[in-house]
């Protein structure tokens, strides 16, 4: 389905719409944003939060009355 979507004429296409919307100024911070981002996500799949490898204590419901 998306077998040719990044070719290299797209590529170049969807960068100068960029170029168009946010400004060559803005661009690298763009660029610089979305790469922390990414950079991000994939340290956060390596491991595990450290909240959710510890077993929670058993609460016992509270009756309101």
């Amino acid at each position: 389905m998306f077998e040719g979507l990044f070719q290299p004429m797209h590529l170049l296409v969807i960068f100068f719409i960029a170029l168009l919307v946010f400004g060559p100024k803005k661009l690298p911070e763009l660029g610089k944003g979305i790469g922390d981002g990414i950079r991000a996500l994939k340290e956060g799949m390596k491991e595990p939060p450290a909240e959710a490898a510890k077993p929670q204590p058993a609460q016992s419901p509270e009756v309101k009355s």
